[in-house]
C-alpha cells in the first residue's frame, strides 16, 4: 500500500483513545496506572509542572499517561537501549514509511501455516542479529525503519512478548505460537508518533539525566526490578545487566537529585516482603523517603500458575495525600 493511501485510511479514523506502548515489555506498568495516578505529585495535577523526566522508558506506558492528561511542556525520555530508543526515534520522525514495512511483514506472516511462520520468524530474527554491525545508533539514518519494524515484529510474535538479548545484543527469544498478533497497528501507531513530538528522546544511563532535571521536573524512574527470588530475576532487557550495586548506585542518584534539585521524585521496584519479610533493601537505602505498596499482576513468567497478584513498591520524595 503507498503512503498515501496508508495515510488517508490512518486520517479517516476518529478515535478518541490515547496512545498506548507499541511494545510490550518486562515490567510494562499499563496495567498499574490508574492505581499510579494516585501517587502522582499534586504540582503535576495542579499544572504547576512542566517537566516530565523518565530515565528508564521501557514500554512508556506512564509517559503516555502523563502526556494525555496533564499538561507538560517538555518531556526527557531516556533509557540505555539502544534498540529500544531507535525505535521511539523512527516512530516520531517516519511513522508512515515504518508502517509500510510493518503492513508488509504482517502480510507475510499472517497469511501463512504455522511452519512458515515459524521459519519466516527465524530468518527475521537472523537478519536481524546479522545487521547489527551496520546500524550507527549514533546517527539516524534510513536503515532504521527496517530494524524498528522488525523490532516489533519480533516482538509480537516471539514467545511472552519479550525483547530479550544476549551479551552480544542479538535478539534471542524464541518463536512464540500466536493466531493473530497485531504487527499493524497503525492507529496506535499515529498516536504514538503524535505524543513523542513534545518528547527529547536520548539513549543515556540513568545518571546523565542529571542535566535535564529543575525545581520544576517530575521525574519517574522504572529501573529494570530487583529479582525477588532467585529463580524471578530478568535484569536484562538489554545487553547491559542491572545488579544489586546498580540498584544502590540509583538509591544514591535518587538522594543526590533529590538535595541537588529539588524536583518531585517517584520510583517504582518490587517488593522483597513478598517472599521474605525480612528483607529491608529498600527501606535500608530509601530510608528518609515515603514507600507505599501496590499490587499488580505478574504477566511475564514462564510458569502460567505464577501470574498473579504480587505487591510493587512505589517510592517518593514527597507525601502523598488521600492514599489509597
Amino acid at each position: 500500500m503507498s503512503k498515501v493511501a496508508l495515510s488517508s485510511r490512518i486520517n479517516s479514523k476518529r478515535s478518541t483513545n490515547g496512545a498506548k506502548p507499541f511494545l510490550k515489555w518486562a515490567g510494562g506498568k499499563s496495567q498499574l496506572l490508574s492505581k499510579f495516578e494516585q501517587y502522582y505529585p499534586e504540582e503535576l495535577k495542579s499544572r504547576k509542572i512542566q517537566r516530565y523526566v523518565e530515565p528508564f522508558l521501557g514500554g512508556g506506558a506512564v509517559f503516555f499517561n502523563i502526556i494525555d492528561k496533564y499538561t507538560i511542556n517538555e518531556a526527557f525520555l531516556s533509557d540505555i537501549n539502544e534498540e529500544l530508543i531507535l525505535v521511539y526515534l523512527v516512530i516520531q520522525k517516519n511513522h508512515f514509511d515504518l508502517l509500510n514495512y510493518l503492513e508488509e511483514y504482517e502480510k507475510k506472516y499472517s497469511n501463512v501455516g504455522e511452519t512458515v511462520r515459524e521459519k519466516f520468524f527465524y530468518s527475521t530474527r537472523d537478519e536481524f542479529n546479522n545487521n547489527l554491525p551496520m546500524i550507527n545508533f549514533k546517527r539516524y539514518s534510513k536503515n532504521w525503519i527496517n530494524r524498528a519494524a522488525q523490532t516489533i515484529f519480533l516482538n509480537k510474535t516471539c514467545y511472552n512478548g519479550l525483547f530479550r538479548v544476549n551479551r552480544k545484543g542479538h535478539f534471542n527469544a524464541p518463536f512464540g505460537r500466536y493466531k493473530k498478533p497485531k504487527i499493524l497497528d497503525e492507529e496506535n501507531i499515529l498516536a504514538v508518533s503524535k505524543k513523542l513530538q513534545f518528547a527529547n528522546l536520548l539513549t543515556r544511563s540513568f545518571e546523565e539525566s542529571k542535566r535535564f532535571i529543575n525545581n520544576n521536573t517530575f521525574v519517574y524512574f522504572d529501573p529494570p526490578y530487583r529479582p525477588i527470588s532467585p529463580t524471578s530475576s530478568f535484569t536484562s532487557y538489554s545487553k547491559y545487566e542491572f545488579a544489586e550495586k546498580d540498584q544502590i548506585n540509583l538509591a544514591n542518584f535518587f538522594i543526590k537529585i533529590d538535595k541537588e534539585k529539588n524536583a518531585k521524585l517517584m520510583l517504582s521496584n518490587s517488593d522483597p516482603t513478598n517472599v521474605n519479610p525480612n528483607d529491608k533493601f529498600f527501606e535500608k537505602h530509601y530510608n528518609n523517603y515515603n514507600i507505599y505498596r501496590v499490587y499488580a499482576n505478574r504477566m511475564i513468567n514462564c510458569n502460567a500458575e505464577k501470574r498473579g497478584q504480587i505487591k510493587e513498591l512505589l517510592i517518593t520524595n514527597y507525601e502523598v495525600k488521600n492514599e489509597v
